[in-house]
């Protein structure tokens, strides 16, 4: 089941997934709006390398973590990793974040002080909370302009160092390392920029990164260097699952020989679906729900009515889906259980030396 389908759809297409003719025309239709917009990025990007746009510096360091692709290069387990590296070496760490999809978007505000969640997932958007959430000792700050959240930081919260989520494409903001996130199966989509593709800049914005981290990489493969930039590789893998209403962490093991619904609304669910069937459950139905999605009524009712026609036994969604569940779950909410997305970097001792150098 997709109940985003015309989403669902030109993803596919910009992707390069789908080469048939209706595919060809679309992308040649959209091709006008793309060339109007990489010239957009062009010129702004130029604008801001030769200093004629001037970014702003924050007193302390910043690490950008983003990608130049839209969507599903697994931004926010990135942003979690790099966070605990930090942390773990004794650093107090805040994340700027946009809070997108949250009802405060557009406001500057403090998700979490490092001890105290201020905010929920309604309010400040479900990647903030869930890194939060789920990274002890962890501050995030959310605000559109990111300078302005990292000096409200300075004032209230004191860090040591800032993790920009999402900020390859906020150049407003200087950065002292730029990490850039490339999935693995398909770089850049069908090679041309939105909309008549994934690319939300044009290819030579690549120059910008200090190091490619190539996700969703079979374990064991080593990509080819990109841009003669530093490259590393990493995968996502699914630790446990905890159930919606609480209790502890159970492995996935425990789910065989039962039906299962999996569901989600992140940037690109294909991936996740296909992790759980290689671990042995057997999923009976998958239901695709747009980015970010807010989990209407219309929404948890067309989940409902899945659940029910699918004849699962319970239903699997990822924690990122999970922050907004709670509180407003459909009726099967006690069968719901999120599954704990990990990134593992097969060898990170690239990372290790920026940050080393960085600090």
């Amino acid at each position: 089941m997709d109940l985003t389908f015309f989403p669902t759809y030109w993803r596919s297409i910009a992707a390069g997934i789908r080469p048939g003719l209706s595919g060809r025309l679309l992308v040649l239709a959209l091709s006008p709006l793309s060339l109007v917009y990489a010239c957009i990025q062009s010129i702004r990007g130029a604008l801001y390398a030769k200093r004629i746009l001037t970014a702003r510096r924050l007193p302390r360091p910043v690490i950008s973590i983003g990608n130049i692709t839209v969507g599903g290069t697994g931004k926010t387990p990135a942003t979690a990793l790099i966070a605990r590296l930090l942390i773990d070496r004794g650093m107090k760490v805040a994340v700027l974040s946009r809070g997108y999809g949250g009802s405060m978007e557009g406001e500057t505000a403090i998700v979490a002080d490092g001890r105290t969640i201020r905010l929920d997932a309604g309010q400040c958007g479900d990647e903030p909370y869930l890194l939060a959430a789920t990274v002890p000792g962890l501050m995030v700050v959310m605000g559109a302009d990111r300078y302005k959240a990292g000096m409200l930081a300075m004032e209230r919260l004191s860090p040591d160092i800032f993790l920009l989520d999402d900020g390859f494409q906020h150049l407003r903001l200087r950065r002292d390392l730029d990490i850039l996130l490339v999935d693995c199966a398909r770089p850049f989509g069908n090679g041309r920029m939105l909309p008549a593709g994934l690319l939300r800049e044009p290819l030579s914005a690549v120059q910008r990164a200090d190091l490619v981290m190539y996700t969703r990489c079979p374990q064991g493969h080593v990509p080819a260097p990109l841009a003669g930039k530093p490259t590393c590789s990493a995968r996502h893998r699914l630790g446990d699952a905890v159930p919606l209403i609480g209790g502890p962490a159970v492995s996935f093991d425990s789910l065989w020989g039962r039906k299962v619904l999996a569901f989600a609304g992140i940037g690109e669910p294909g991936p996740f679906f296909e992790e759980l069937r290689a671990l042995g459950l057997d999923v009976v139905h998958t239901v695709r729900l747009p980015d970010h999605a807010a989990y209407t009524p219309f929404q948890l009712a067309g989940l409902t009515a899945a659940f029910r026609a699918c004849g699962a036994d319970c239903a699997v969604t990822t924690e990122k889906d999970g922050v907004k569940l709670r509180g407003r779950a459909p009726e099967f909410a006690d069968r719901i259980m999120l599954a704990r997305l990990e990134l593992v970097i097969d060898d990170p001792t690239t990372l290790t030396v920026l940050l080393s150098n960085l600090l």
